[in-house]
């Protein structure tokens, strides 16, 4: 099995937009090697500090509500 780490990368992206707080940042208790990516496409910032959060990049606040409304929302009735 080969695993799409794109798809994984966008999953890890919308679940931040559960945690955003303080004008763009997010908790960043997820997977380190999908946040290294997601700064590695300037998503997010270096996530490597002390700090428990993560700032979220102007083009990482705008896909965040998207994919997580794309990935784990249901339509409306």
């Amino acid at each position: 099995m080969e695993i799409d780490t794109d798809k994984i990368d966008d999953a890890v992206l919308g679940l931040l937009w559960l945690t955003l707080h303080d004008e763009g940042r997010a908790w960043k208790g997820l997977d380190w090697d999908a946040l290294d990516r997601l700064h590695q496409k300037v998503l997010i910032a270096n996530p490597v500090s002390k700090a428990k959060s993560v700032a979220v990049t102007d083009e990482g606040l705008r896909r965040v509500e998207e994919l997580f409304r794309t990935l784990f929302t249901r339509p409306a009735p």
